[in-house]
């Protein structure tokens, strides 16, 4: 159960971080979002607050902004088309009722002759027992009522493709680069938490009923050697610690200037598919904000190379798909992450907050880096790609990801529970 709210609680914060990006730069460049969703599928919580509706969906496979324009308007004011208008006191439309007419007595329902609802903002059209045309402004925030549920228009100007090119390559990037800056906030929080770790291999916190203390190393002891290989930094020792899972090792340390030996056997812990020792240490660390400051972005670059690293494999083939994970996979190192508590935890978060955004940053049909791939088309070219051409591409795109989302998902099943 700890695992699966740990689950939830990560990929929450890295959709909502991402999605939190392409929202408020789309709110910036004056862009109606019609919708916040987390998660995809059915709607399992709903709200309404201003021009926006707040969702959380059933299905944990990413998150949407639905910005106007980016989709067909979902209504079409055509000519011989019956409307109920709500005016307000300076005779402009507020409302237009397209069905349950009754339900609003004050309504002035009309014949369609003609209406803009993007550039110009008016319907014309005949009034019941008229025959002259009549012209209605309508308010640029006018909305449509359908089944008693309110849909705001999008004039031009609040439509994605009306705003210039930089205010949309600007929103579509500040998805990915929220993961960015979320993962760096993490590493931050965890230095600024959990301290600056030394890497003299000097011991910190020993953990109670662990191998160390069980042996009888204390904190302030300094580690020499571990089966007759040298120590000389914090990495050394774990690394050599994790050769021998569950063997006994002899450890010589260092307490106030003297040197001493003792038999340590590491408890064996199962990673993925390897398995390390473990005696329960942690190197003594430091409270110290700057630094914590600079280890964070020390940690966001370091890992963001590592993972573009793992692309160039992948590319070269020194990397294969049975290497990725899905939901399965992430969800299973979850697990794993959790049995060494609450850091571990937000360190792998870190690593999946840059994950998401590189990700999303590949010049890929129906990602982040597919759509910003065609904006530098269109500077190159002068004038924007065709909307249905772009449109197919990623709709093709998608349906790709989606068949290698279900291979690599298959993949864990079997690598997991078969």
């Amino acid at each position: 159960m700890n695992t699966v709210i740990a689950f939830i609680i990560i990929f929450g914060a890295l959709v909502f971080f991402h999605e939190l990006g392409h929202f408020v730069f789309a709110k910036r460049a004056g862009i109606l979002c019609r919708e916040f969703a987390i998660g995809m599928g059915p709607k399992v919580l709903a709200f309404q607050k201003g021009e926006t509706k707040y969702t959380l969906r059933l299905l944990p496979i990413g998150g949407y902004v639905r910005m106007a324009g980016e989709d067909p308007e979902m209504t079409e004011l055509k000519p011989g088309f019956r409307v109920g208008l709500v005016l307000n006191r300076d005779e402009t439309v507020e409302k237009m009722v397209l069905n349950n007419k009754d339900r609003y007595p004050d309504l002035r329902v009309i014949e369609v002759a003609e209406a803009d609802l993007e550039h110009e903002l008016f319907i014309k059209g005949y009034e019941e027992g008229e025959e002259e045309l009549q012209t209605f402004s309508v308010s640029e925030k006018a909305v449509f009522v359908e089944d008693g549920v309110e849909a705001q228009i999008a004039p031009w100007n609040r439509q994605f493709n009306s705003k210039k090119l930089s205010q949309r390559f600007i929103t579509i990037f500040a998805g990915p680069a929220m993961n960015f800056i979320l993962a760096f906030l993490i590493f931050t929080l965890i230095g600024l938490l959990q301290g600056i770790p030394s890497d003299e291999p000097v011991l910190g916190d020993i953990v109670e009923g662990g191998a160390a203390a069980e042996a009888g190393l204390l904190e302030g002891d300094r580690i020499v050697e571990i089966e007759g290989q040298s120590i000389s930094q914090w990495t050394d020792l774990t690394q050599t610690v994790q050769q021998y899972p569950g063997e006994e090792i002899t450890i010589v340390f260092e307490r106030d200037g003297t040197a001493s030996e003792v038999q340590v056997t590491p408890e064996a812990i199962v990673s993925g598919d390897m398995e390390m020792g473990r005696i329960g240490v942690y190197n003594p660390v430091e409270k110290a904000p700057l630094k914590a400051v600079a280890v964070g972005a020390e940690e966001t670059y370091a890992t963001t190379l590592l993972i573009f690293n793992a692309l160039g494999d992948l590319i070269t083939g020194q990397f294969s798909i049975d290497d990725l994970a899905g939901p399965v996979g992430i969800y299973e190192v979850t697990e794993q992450r959790a049995a060494f508590g609450v850091y571990s935890l937000m360190h792998w978060a870190g690593l999946l907050s840059i994950n998401l955004g590189i990700m999303n940053l590949l010049p890929l049909p129906a990602l982040d880096g597919g759509r910003l791939m065609f904006f530098g088309l269109e500077a190159l070219r002068g004038k924007p790609v065709d909307r249905q051409k772009e449109g197919m591409v990623h709709f093709v795109g998608f349906a790709l990801l989606m068949l290698l989302m279900i291979v690599v998902t298959w993949n864990d099943i079997q690598r997991f529970f078969l």
